[in-house]
């Protein structure tokens, strides 16, 4: 039995890399792809969303752009990380497939209305903009989302583009706030989870022996792991988005445990930051499934077999 899933994303290389996952992945059977503005602008994001459905074969998947910013504040991107374009590292015609037609709110509110209750998963890869939307005009779907798994957030490491906030929350607090008090199960793969998954250069081979597709993933993440080398120090850079994709296919290679997880939207000193009750300290009841540790090795095995099939 296949799961449902719709994916809402703002790519970004690892973005890319986690919708050729899913792509490649009989066990998944994706609805459509919404996209919104974050790493780069929404033009730019809805472009790269069709760019990657065509590598994969796939020209006929849904894509429909959404919102263009977040709910209340101005939109923060990441050119500095992944390129003017997004997907730098690897040259890409533009896309021929149309975008489709309506707005990815509309999309995700008419798809859970119409799927039954509980069968669609939610997968956002980037800002929160559009599942808060979504929600905020529809309330009624809360109830009818099998699970939201998303990639944001962060205890143990805190932040990436402030000390306090991983980039996803910190563009639109107030949707993650949203989202988190939704009902919805979610899962959350944070910093914790990803910086554990580091593009090494055994791993960056590796995809380069996986084929066509293979070769523009390891131009992509050669690209971007430039930025993570020299802020970490590290091999390699963490490949975030994959994450939630292999998390609905693999939850054996992942460890976590629910907590209570709050977004700050207040303070202009912790903006984004995702209060994670993993000590149980507080009365707040647990909200989230928050994961910390993932079996770095079954990932990329997992990810490298299933590029090697597009």
């Amino acid at each position: 039995m296949t799961r449902k899933i719709i994916i809402d994303t703002d790519p970004g290389q690892d973005d890319a890399v986690a919708i050729l996952l899913a792509l490649a992945s009989p066990e998944l059977e994706v609805l459509g792809i919404a996209t919104v503005a974050g790493n780069v602008p929404l033009e730019l994001t809805s472009r790269n969303a069709r760019i990657v459905c065509e590598l994969a074969g796939r020209a006929d998947m849904p894509v429909h752009a959404g919102c263009d910013r977040p709910m209340a504040r101005d939109l923060v991107t990441a050119e500095h990380v992944h390129g003017k374009t997004g997907l730098d590292g690897a040259e890409l015609p533009d896309p021929t497939m149309p975008l489709a037609e309506g707005h990815a709110v509309d999309f995700i509110v008419e798809t859970l209305r119409r799927e039954e209750a509980g069968t669609v998963t939610l997968c956002p890869l980037g800002p929160l903009t559009n599942i808060a939307t979504a929600l905020e005009r529809a309330p009624d779907i809360a109830e009818r989302i099998e699970r939201i798994v998303l990639m944001g957030g962060a205890y143990f490491e805190v932040g990436n583009v402030t000390p306090a906030a991983e980039f996803n929350i910190y563009v639109d607090p107030e949707a993650a706030r949203a989202v988190f008090a939704s009902g919805a199960p979610i899962t959350v793969l944070p910093l914790d989870a990803t910086h554990k998954a580091l593009t090494t250069r055994a791993r960056n081979a590796a995809f380069r022996a996986a084929g066509r597709i293979g070769e523009i993933v390891a131009g992509w993440t050669g690209f971007f792991e430039r930025f993570d080398k020299e802020k970490y120090g590290s091999e390699g850079a963490p490949l975030h988005d994959p994450l939630v994709i292999a998390w609905l296919l693999r939850p054996d290679l992942f460890t976590g445990r629910e907590v209570n997880v709050e977004i700050e939207v207040d303070s202009p000193l912790t903006r984004g930051m995702t209060v994670a009750d993993w000590w149980g300290v507080t009365d707040r009841p647990a909200n989230a499934l928050f994961v910390g540790d993932v079996d770095a090795d079954g990932f990329f095995g997992l990810l490298t077999e299933r590029l090697s099939r597009l």
